[in-house]
């Protein structure tokens, strides 16, 4: 019996040190995630507008693999991705306009339209965050691609008075070592604050 207790504060006490090292994506320490180490670092979009951490290492994935990875033309603008292409992050301002009340009401829209166009993605949790004082909407699904199933992560906020769109996948596989990852990107995302709209 009390070995079992013992398995179990160990699992516990690993897996709040697993939690630890991945609050800490933001102090430029490497970071296991699956099988290797991953740094870092704030990088700027929307000229310097917007500032979200990804890992060092994930480039703009090229034209020709993009293509077949988002096949519409409205595929997103930017795609920051590591070297196979099977783990990325999208960004993407829709000229769409949105104010911190209406951020919920278009999670759910584009819930409902992404359950329409494909009945077979499985919905897990969704729900609104609060970051750097804005909202932001998010919800997660399991979706198939051609030989695999992809795990996704979307998230939606106000930016400038239009909408950004944003995704992080990685195949369903490794969800588990990204999840939490994930959520940590986009809880210290930033959003320059216009003149004016400083913080009180």
């Amino acid at each position: 019996m009390s070995e079992r207790v013992d398995e179990k504060i160990l699992d516990f006490l690993n897996e709040m040190e697993k939690r630890e090292e991945i609050q800490n994506i933001c102090d430029g320490n490497p970071i296991k995630i699956g099988k290797r180490y991953y740094e870092f670092e704030e990088k700027c979009f929307f000229e310097d507008k917007l500032k979200i951490y990804i890992p060092k290492d994930f480039e703009e994935m090229p034209l020709e693999v993009r293509k077949l990875k988002y096949p519409s033309e409205s595929r997103p603008e930017i795609i920051r991705s590591n070297e196979e292409g099977s783990i990325a992050v999208t960004l993407n301002i829709i000229d769409s306009p949105l104010d911190e009340e209406r951020v919920e009401e278009l999670k759910d829209g584009m819930k409902m339209i992404i359950k329409k166009t494909n009945p077979a993605n499985v919905f897990y949790e969704d729900g609104i965050i609060e970051v750097d004082s804005k909202n932001v909407g998010f919800f997660e699904f399991k979706s198939s691609a051609i030989d695999d199933f992809i795990y996704n992560l979307m998230f939606f906020l106000e930016f400038k008075e239009k909408t950004l769109m944003g995704t992080f996948s990685c195949l369903y596989k490794d969800y588990k070592d990204w999840r939490d990852v994930a959520f940590q990107v986009i809880r210290n995302i930033k959003v320059e604050k216009e003149n004016g709209e400083d913080d009180e």
